[in-house]
């Protein structure tokens, strides 16, 4: 693996808003470093979405900077020395060098310091401990870019220890595996996992949902699933009952047809059959409202599905993106005969028509206001929807007539 970073090979190091933020940064000898993810990602040829940087300036140093460059300074996390430097609409991480003075579990209480190495000692794993320069020069004072070569998650030193200071490194371990380890996980990592899972009671929903959809989200996120089940770690955070057959089929499905990896359809997936199990799920997870629907629609809803009309019928009471996430659940649940691909093209091709009756039309059939003129309506578009959308307004018309003579 490269022992430097080539900018002219990655886009993002030459990019205007980050020349400018380390331009500001760097001037009058500051000083600053890319670190974590854009540098672990770059050397192994993945994608860079976000840009952390790391250096001894103080926040107020680093504001104080950024704004005399004109760019925008966001104090989001000041009381960790975390200042988000804003250029060309662009965010940035920037955080001082820090060191723990005190943890307990969840949060830490840092204070600052110049020295890069003790800014290392404290992050997570070696991997995430690697840092770059402007011009592509790599720092690793922990053997990360040795780690990250064989596909190694390995803690920064005592495993147990780094788990005590926050617990959900040990979903972050899991994560981390998922996206880019090879062969077994690292055995005193997993043992240290296993006798601290009773901490992960401690933590938010928030963060526990945000470590697991992101592990759902891996290309195969199986391997480490069940070692996390075998391990008693899944059910510290989960409902019992989970569906890892389900969930092992979606994955297959997902990655033999190029479909992109859901993680809040594959929670659905994994989840118990139970309404009361999905509402614990969100709850303890805080999921949006809109998520806790989307597994609702996936997981709850009923009827047949086998061929084009009925894909049909789903498509015009669930809308193309329920159908969607409906179709995926059943084919990832039931093996049977239908041609699910094609069926689930139809989200993308067919295109529900607008019911031509309303309330007024009903009205002007003689039929009184009041809950008849809904149920009625409701009537005349089962038919409808019955008769696969082909009877056009005339003879939904005709159809009403008839309701209304009874």
């Amino acid at each position: 693996m490269t022992k430097r970073l080539d900018p002219e090979k990655h886009s993002w190091m030459t990019a205007e808003p980050t020349c400018a933020v380390m331009a500001a940064l760097t001037k009058d000898g500051g000083e600053a470093r890319f670190v974590g993810g854009a540098v672990r990602n770059a050397l192994i040829g993945a994608k860079v979405d976000e840009v952390d940087i790391a250096t001894p300036l103080t926040p107020d140093e680093v504001t104080r900077r950024l704004e005399a460059a004109g760019l925008g300074a966001v104090p989001t996390g000041i009381e960790h020395g975390t200042v988000t430097a804003i250029a060309f609409g662009r965010p940035f991480e920037v955080t001082t060098l820090r060191r723990d003075v005190s943890t307990d579990g969840r949060r830490a209480v840092v204070a600052f310091t110049k020295d890069w190495n003790e800014d290392a000692q404290r992050r997570d794993f070696t991997m995430n401990a690697l840092y770059a320069s402007a011009d592509g020069a790599l720092f690793d004072s922990v053997g990360g870019v040795a780690d990250l070569e064989k596909g190694r998650v390995r803690f920064i030193g005592d495993a147990a220890a780094r788990i005590r200071e926050d617990y959900l490194r040990i979903l972050r371990l899991f994560r981390f595996h998922a996206w880019y380890g090879k062969g077994p996980l690292d055995e005193s990592a997993m043992a240290a996992a296993a006798a601290g899972k009773a901490g992960l009671a401690q933590l938010s929903g928030e963060r526990i949902q945000k470590e697991m959809l992101k592990l759902l989200a891996a290309p195969d996120p199986m391997p480490v699933l069940l070692e996390m089940a075998t391990r008693g770690i899944l059910m510290e955070i989960l409902p019992h009952g989970l569906r890892l057959d389900r969930l092992s089929r979606m994955v297959e499905i997902d990655n033999a047809n190029n479909l992109a990896a859901d993680p809040i359809l594959r929670l659905a997936a994994l989840l118990p059959d139970t309404l009361f199990s999905i509402l614990e799920c969100a709850d303890r997870f805080r999921l949006s409202n809109a998520d806790r629907e989307r597994i609702l629609t996936a997981a709850q809803t009923i009827g047949f599905l086998t061929n084009a009309r009925d894909a049909r019928r789903h498509i015009y009471k669930l809308g193309p993106n329920g159908f969607r996430d409906f179709l995926r659940f059943r084919w990832a649940s039931e093996v049977g005969a239908p041609d699910w691909p094609a069926l689930l093209r139809m989200a993308d091709t067919w295109i529900a028509q607008e019911f031509p009756i309303n309330g007024n039309d009903v009205m002007a059939a003689g039929i009184p206001e009041g809950p008849r003129i809904g149920n009625t309506l409701l009537i005349l578009e089962d038919w409808w929807i019955e008769q696969d959308f082909r009877p056009d307004r005339l003879a939904l018309l005709a159809r009403l007539k008839d309701l209304s003579k009874n």
